[in-house]
């Protein structure tokens, strides 16, 4: 069960309209990496998550705060867009003109002045950003992963506006990414502690080869690589990557005529 509690988070208010921002900050609310995402990642993965307990209450609490973050973004992108210029005509100054030539017209023509669920080029969002395999290594994983590229993302726009308020509220959003990038991270080895899960994912699965080379070796596939030098390679065997069994190029049969593949002629 959700309730709603009418106080935001954190202060969504901004120091002043300013329409281009607006559009730009659809990123992180929108886009791949965006809050849409991230909350409807770590919700579906703690309902399907078949282990009752921390890992799923971890998941569905910040599954709940990410929500919380998009409701915030969408009031700042409303409050950005207010008066935002309707034609050109109604651009009297410089700024407003610049503003009125860069703003996302979906934003007064679909949604009348608020925020949409689409990214900063008005790409809608798509469900298919959402990752929950059912194994929470994985999935924390790649948790990490989206908090890194949202904060990369949040950080950067911190840098395209002067706004006060709106810093204010990107800052706080930067400082929730850096403690869930924490969180995943600590939930990995916790995972790794309790025997749960471990290296690599599946780690149930036995070698799909019984010759172990192939499991521990490292193969530099680039002329004169500079990779062997890193710990990655110093931990495996490093082996030329040659075939490991005779194969020759592939000859393909000819194709079903039914299909009008080109095919050779002898």
């Amino acid at each position: 069960m959700f309730s709603h509690t009418k106080d935001l988070q954190f202060a969504a208010k901004p120091d002043g309209p300013d329409a281009t921002f607006a559009a730009r900050l659809q990123e992180i609310l929108g886009g791949k990496w965006g809050a849409l995402t991230v909350a409807h990642q770590y919700l579906f993965q703690g309902w399907s998550c078949r282990l009752p307990g921390k890992y799923r209450d971890l998941l569905l609490d910040v599954g709940t705060e990410e929500l919380a973050h998009v409701e915030m973004i969408c009031t700042m992108i409303a409050r950005l867009l207010q008066d935002a210029p309707m034609s050109a005509r109604d651009a009297v100054t410089d700024h407003e003109s610049a503003a009125f030539g860069a703003l996302n017209p979906a934003h007064l023509i679909h949604a009348g002045g608020g925020p949409l669920p689409m990214d900063s080029n008005g790409v809608p969002w798509n469900g298919s950003y959402v990752t929950a395999s059912g194994n929470l290594l994985a999935d924390f994983h790649l948790n990490v992963t989206a908090e890194a590229q949202g904060r990369l993302q949040t950080a950067r726009l911190f840098h395209m506006t002067d706004d006060p308020g709106v810093k204010q509220m990107l800052r706080f959003l930067l400082a929730r990414d850096t403690s869930h990038q924490r969180i995943w991270l600590s939930a990995i080895e916790e995972l790794r502690q309790d025997g749960l899960e471990d290296m690599p994912v599946p780690d149930a699965f036995p070698d799909a080869v019984r010759d172990r080379e192939l499991a521990n070796g490292y193969l530099p596939f680039t002329a004169d690589s500079q990779a062997k030098l890193g710990s990655w390679a110093a931990d495996f065997e490093t082996k030329d990557p040659v075939p490991r069994t005779p194969a020759e190029a592939p000859t393909l049969p000819p194709g079903d005529p039914r299909l009008y593949d080109t095919a050779t002629t002898d």
